[in-house]
């Protein structure tokens, strides 16, 4: 992929040694606006499991969800960055981004990584004593991942994990212990991210196979990829409908889950074995939409509930 679809950045943005420009590098490093697809599932479950306790969210619980759940992200894509960069530096889609451009350096991402730690363990701090204690082994999970695929092709599956730990600490936070719903929730997330990221790797299956990296396209080919994606979403959807069945949600819920079905089929129909043309369009448009609708349907859900 060329500069000017990934984390493209202007010369005078480029070369801004501001602390507000290393922060605008830093975010563009990082995708930052990729937040957005496991930020609704955490927000979903806050709500949720405010309504298990019988009240309201606050605004002061769902700041600081979305903190914890930003800084999450963010340190886990940071590190991410940092250790594949041999490997981003010899694959043409990611050899021109920010890092392996020598854009930041190692010293101001780890202390961005810094940061974004201790604001993570903060955030957990203000909910209950259980997330603070768990917080730690949240991160130790989301940044070994970074490792992932130099030893196993289940590497989606621990992407996957990882953002579906979003909605449980979410629950976690508000009603300090778990039920079924947040569960079967998390498990939903863990599969339709799995499901994706086997279609986003396609696009680096030569270059992972030059470098004896690990992922499912590489395993499997395109067409068994493409299989294993259908079947991790049809798993995905599922457990939306475990997820809605336990918390007794009412109609929109259930128009929801449709819709997010269909927004799938959609995702599947756009890519095949013979075409990935339209990849892109399947990974950001219609996941986004998923992670939207069903944030929207389940604040519907329990307003009519």
């Amino acid at each position: 992929m060329s500069e000017t679809h990934y984390q493209y950045v202007p010369p005078e943005v480029a070369q801004d040694r501001s602390l507000i420009g290393r922060i605008r590098l830093f975010l563009k490093m990082i995708d930052f606006h990729e937040s957005v697809f496991s930020l609704p599932f955490a927000l979903s479950a806050a709500i949720l499991a405010a309504a298990w306790r019988g009240r309201g969210v606050t605004l002061r619980e769902l700041f600081w969800v979305v903190v914890a759940m930003v800084a999450a992200r963010s340190i886990a894509l940071a590190t991410n960055r940092v250790v594949d960069v041999e490997y981003d530096r010899r694959n043409p889609r990611t050899a021109r981004a920010i890092f392996p451009r020598g854009l930041l350096a190692a010293g101001e991402v780890w202390a961005f990584v810094a940061f974004f730690g201790a604001v993570f363990l903060f955030a957990a701090w203000q909910f209950n004593p259980l997330c603070f204690w768990l917080s730690p082994l949240a991160l130790a999970w989301i940044t070994v991942y970074s490792y992932a695929k130099r030893f196993t092709w289940l590497v989606h599956l621990w992407l996957g994990l990882s953002l579906g730990l979003a909605p449980v600490a979410a629950w976690l936070a508000l009603a300090g212990r778990l039920t079924w719903p947040p569960v079967f929730l998390g498990l939903a997330v863990t599969f339709w991210v799995t499901g994706f990221d086997i279609i986003f790797a396609l696009q680096d299956r030569d270059a992972d196979a030059q470098e004896g990296l690990y992922s499912i396209p590489v395993r499997f080919g395109i067409g068994g990829a493409l299989r294993l994606s259908a079947a991790s979403h049809l798993l995905a959807v599922a457990f939306f409908v475990a997820s809605g069945l336990a918390a007794g949600l009412s109609w929109p819920y259930w128009v929801g889950v449709a819709a997010i079905g269909v927004l799938l089929l959609v995702e599947h129909a756009m890519v095949s074995e013979d075409d990935l043309s339209r990849l892109h369009s399947a990974y950001f448009r219609v996941n986004g939409l998923v992670s939207t609708v069903f944030f929207l349907v389940t604040w519907a859900a329990l307003r009519l509930r």
